[in-house]
């Protein structure tokens, strides 16, 4: 049975870093990736990375988060640097097994606020 359990989220002040952790486990995984959602909004991509470590990032997030993973521990990070209110929001992690099956997490929340 495949698990992801993010954790890493909380309160953080404007300009402040956090970083997010997402353990997988019950299966081997191509891409992996962080999504967003605000309330109100729909989920969008804020960055995925492939087990051949290419990337790709949401616009807003571009220059201030960094993903990476560990193929070994099936691990992905998200490095969120400058962070501001905007980014506030619950973050879920997704996997995509070599199957092509779609896996979610349930999310963390990250509050950026004074």
């Amino acid at each position: 049975q495949v698990q992801l359990v993010e954790s890493g989220g909380g309160l953080v002040q404007p300009g402040g870093s956090l970083r997010l952790s997402c353990a997988a486990s019950g299966g081997f995984f191509n891409a992996m990736g962080w999504y967003r959602q605000a309330p109100g909004k729909e989920r969008d991509l804020v960055a995925v990375i492939t087990s051949g470590g290419s990337t790709n990032y949401g616009d807003s997030v571009k220059g201030r988060f960094t993903i990476s993973r560990d193929n070994a521990k099936l691990t992905v990070y998200l490095q969120m640097n400058s962070l501001k209110p905007e980014d506030t929001a619950v973050y879920y992690c997704k996997a995509i097994s070599i199957l092509g099956s779609a896996y979610w997490g349930k999310g963390t929340l990250v509050t950026v606020s004074s």
